[in-house]
């Protein structure tokens, strides 16, 4: 198993923090793991992106031009990374921030109304934890056990009290995926 993930899409929303977990997660598993992040000299509404490869075998590069599933937050991430989805590869995109969506027939998309379901819950910062329950539900390369675990170690001890609304938009990112 090798699994080569873009995460991208605007300062602000979570992307680096989900390679992050993602990263930790398959570490706790005893997975084969690189983070790669990338990010301009803007800490909130400058582009991020993050490339998480999870292997059961040693990993010879961090750097890939082409990924087995993308996470594509906007409208600018998803034009410039679509064409670099393998055939058969998984695209999973926010409703919210994508004017276009994608027509690529070869891959699999996926969308989720991350953003609505935040800003039902009154806290858009849980946007990245539906997400990425929406990945571990269609591409379960990692348990959401531990990824509740890496939420648990990565989180700022002054956030903890947020650790149970961020598990309850995991578990709910997982039923609100839809395939398009």
């Amino acid at each position: 198993m090798k699994e080569e993930i873009i995460i991208s899409g605007f300062g602000g929303q979570g992307v680096l923090s989900m390679g992050k977990l993602l990263a930790y997660a398959a570490m706790m598993e005893g997975k084969e793991v690189t983070w790669l992040p990338a990010y301009g000299p803007e800490q909130r509404g400058g582009t991020a992106n993050v490339t998480v490869i999870i292997s059961d075998q040693p990993i010879a590069s961090p750097i890939v031009s082409t990924y087995s599933t993308a996470i594509l937050l906007n409208q600018p991430s998803l034009e410039r990374f679509t064409p670099a989805i393998k055939t058969g590869g998984t695209l999973i995109f926010d409703t919210y921030g994508i004017i276009a969506p994608p027509s690529r027939p070869d891959i699999q998309p996926f969308r989720i109304s991350a953003m609505d379901a935040a800003a039902s819950m009154k806290n858009i910062k849980t946007f990245n934890m539906f997400i990425l329950g929406g990945l571990i539900k269609v591409c379960p390369i990692v348990t959401i056990e531990n990824i509740k675990k890496a939420l648990e170690h990565t989180l700022p001890l002054r956030h903890h009290h947020l650790l149970a609304e961020n598990e309850a938009a995991l578990l709910k990112g997982m039923e609100i995926i839809e395939k398009v």
